[in-house]
């Protein structure tokens, strides 16, 4: 052991003596940090600096025409664009845009086609058409750019699709809200005609008693026209208001028949948005095939596919509703095959989101949770085809045939009122005849006693279609029905799911993220930079193989934590990188640090040049194998394979925990495996060094002697 110190505190007196020695150390020291900070700065934040990539923007719309109004959705788009500040768009013609993304110009272009408006617009007529946006991508200029370039571009679709959704549902939400607020306008006309009808059927038995009572008293006749007379001005004023209410339930029923079409293209939206579910059983299959692979990635994956089941339970829930209000307003109950179709299928999708739930919790796929899984699955994808094939030839007739029970039960209305209004003469003139019977004596009132009874048929007529009306439909249910807040609703429609981000271990910026990476990059290039300048070997022939080793060795390693404090000291404080655990994030750099140099160093110390080899092949292994910058998950099979032998892997994993905030048990895993390739090393270059040393010695005279290898 003394020999061991002895020769240690010879190798520093002599750096520290020998100024050109001194200075060759002080720049290995510095050398590791510059490459780490220069990468981590060219990094920093590369996908928040994306304004400067241009993309060609080109606009042939010519609008069309919707409703005696120019539309031109195209123009839209561009005035959105001009407030986009994501990717610098640029608005050029055709063959401008294609001329600067074949030169480079521009990383991509898109291409807004001359019918975009007419076929944005089609949805109102019986054949609709989807628009079609061209995307065009010179990927040969960068890896990058068309990932960034292409992501613009689906946000432009997506956003056209939420405005779309959002604007012909305010569109016929408004329609819906005019005809209910006009509906309950009236609707104090109509329960003061019901109520006066109503009263009329009720005095009707009062009034034949009075007739009754005139044949036995000739002197009450007089009491008994004058109270028949003082009812006349209120029939009068029931008449009246029957026949505005008449016009303005007839204006109703049109407005409506015209505002209900609108429904069934928005039922067939929420269909096919329900078919694009279909291929979640695909896609959970693969996923679980491969789940023990990557049980984080295959959680990230099912959760994804949670919010789009999630999306479709919406769907579902609007979907049902719209139709029971239908439903309800029919007797023959004829949406109820489709109504339970959809709550089937919804509880299917239900029984999905669980079971990818159970597995995301638990982290392992049961045998009888996959078969489950499979069976609604299977189910769910089973009912999505039935429902989308049956949509056209059975639920579109089923829900025209309902809207058409609608009309028929206000068109019902329509006629009582009619039928009201009609009748009022008639009751008039024989109250009119009655008055006059009173004065020309018991005559008359034997006549007047006679015609009584077909008024009274009359009035309850008309009360009994009154009541038979209530008895189909709630009036007020209908005014609910119909009002709605067109802005919420429609807002709704457009985004019917908002998504809550949570991030764990939240890191501020790209080259924060990227700093464990390129720190142990670096201090395995230091590492490597060491053992190509100084040399392992000691010329002393009394000192022992081991010996020499050790001793050597704490020279390096005191040079290779020196330059871990400089790299990880100098990515706090001079680049300000965020590190959630400061002293941990040095620590770790130190360890790392030292693993590294006693790995390198025992290839070169006991295998000489070929060590050297052996740690650059490492290093470029490690650099692709590691998953430092990409999941290894999306490396090639071979990558995947050995990235658990690589110490790269365990060592950024260390870094990471101490930047974005530390977990013991990771921890705890990569110091142990850590520890086993310092162990490892360490034994390698006791027990070996000697024997391979002496083996090779004369090899190593030999190409010594060719002047070209040291």
């Amino acid at each position: 052991m003394r020999n061991i110190v002895q020769l240690y505190i010879t190798d520093l007196k002599r750096i520290v003596t020998n100024w050109a020695a001194l200075i060759i150390i002080l720049a290995l020291i510095a050398l590791p940090s510059l490459y780490a900070w220069f990468n981590i700065q060219a990094s920093w934040d590369p996908y928040g600096n994306t304004k400067g990539i241009p993309v060609a923007i080109t606009n042939e719309d010519v609008g069309t025409q919707l409703q005696g109004q120019s539309v031109n959705v195209g123009d839209l788009i561009v005035q959105s664009l001009k407030k986009n500040k994501k990717l610098g768009w640029t608005f050029v013609d055709k063959k401008k845009a294609l001329d600067m993304v074949k030169h480079g110009d521009a990383y991509a272009s898109i291409l807004i086609p001359k019918d975009f408006s007419k076929k944005m617009t089609s949805i109102l007529e019986e054949n609709p058409e989807k628009p079609v946006i061209t995307y065009t991508v010179n990927e040969k200029i960068n890896a990058i750019a068309p990932k960034i370039t292409s992501t613009g571009a689906t946000g432009i679709v997506q956003q056209i699709s939420e405005e779309f959704i959002k604007t012909v549902s305010k569109t016929i939400f408004s329609i819906f809200n005019e005809l209910g607020i006009e509906l309950e306008k009236d609707l104090p006309d109509i329960k003061n005609m019901k109520n006066l009808i109503f009263r009329l059927e009720n005095d009707i038995p009062k009034i034949n008693q009075i007739v009754n009572t005139a044949l036995n008293d000739i002197n009450t006749a007089g009491e008994l026209a004058t109270k028949v007379r003082s009812n006349l001005p209120i029939i009068k004023n029931v008449a009246n208001k029957g026949v505005q209410l008449t016009n303005e339930l007839s204006d109703f029923i049109n407005k409506n028949k015209e505002a209900v079409q609108n429904i069934i293209p928005i039922i067939k939206g929420n269909i096919d948005q329900l078919r694009e579910l279909a291929d979640t059983k695909s896609q959970i299959q693969s996923i679980l095939q491969n789940y023990q692979n990557n049980p984080d990635e295959a959680n990230a994956a099912l959760s994804e596919i949670n919010t789009r089941l999630n999306r479709g339970v919406v769907v579902i829930d609007y979907t049902t509703g719209l139709l029971e209000k239908l439903n309800a307003q029919s007797d023959q109950k004829r949406l109820s095959i489709f109504i339970n179709q959809l709550t089937k299928l919804k509880s299917d999708l239900q029984s999905e989101i669980a079971l990818n739930n159970q597995i995301i919790t638990s982290k392992t796929v049961a045998d009888n949770v996959k078969k489950r899984l499979d069976d609604v699955s299977n189910l769910a994808s089973s009912k999505i085809a039935d429902i989308h094939a049956n949509f056209e030839s059975q639920y579109v007739p089923a829900i025209r045939r309902t809207m058409d029970d609608g009309m028929v039960v206000l068109e019902g209305t329509k006629k009582v009122l009619t039928d009201a209004q009609n009748s009022m003469p008639d009751v008039e003139r024989i109250l009119q005849d009655a008055s006059k019977g009173i004065s020309t004596g018991k005559q008359t009132i034997v006549k007047l006693k006679k015609d009584l009874p077909a008024v009274e048929k009359k009035i309850r007529e008309i009360a009994h279609r009154i009541r038979e009306f209530d008895k189909k439909a709630d009036i007020n249910e209908i005014i609910r029905f119909l009002k709605h807040n067109v802005n919420k609703e429609s807002e709704f429609l457009k985004n019917p799911i908002l998504l809550k981000e949570h991030k764990l271990f939240p890191i501020p910026n790209y080259g924060s993220g990227m700093t464990p990476f390129f720190t142990t990059l670096s201090l395995w290039v230091g590492a490597m930079l060491l053992i190509s300048l100084l040399t392992v070997e000691v010329e002393n022939d009394q000192l022992k193989s081991y010996q020499v080793y050790f001793g050597r060795l704490f020279t390096f390693l005191t040079i290779a934590i020196l330059q871990s404090l400089i790299a990880t000291l100098g990515d706090m404080y001079l680049l300000h990188t965020y590190v959630a655990d400061k002293p941990w994030f040095v620590l770790f750099g130190v360890v790392n640090s030292i693993i590294f140099m006693v790995m390198v160093y025992t290839f070169v110390s006991v295998f000489g040049n070929v060590g050297k080899a052996l740690g650059i092949v490492l290093l470029v292994l490690q650099i692709s194998g590691s998953g430092g910058t990409f999941p290894i998950q999306v490396a090639p099979r071979f990558f995947q394979l050995i990235n658990p032998y690589l110490p790269f892997t365990y060592s950024i994993s260390l870094m990471r925990e101490a930047t974005g905030g530390i977990l013991w048990d990771i921890v705890q895993k990569d110091v142990i495996i850590l520890s086993i390739f310092l162990i490892a090393s360490v034994f390698i270059g006791v027990t070996l060094k000697k024997l391979i040393n002496q083996a090779s010695e004369k090899m190593i005279k030999k190409v010594k002697e060719s002047g070209l290898i040291h």
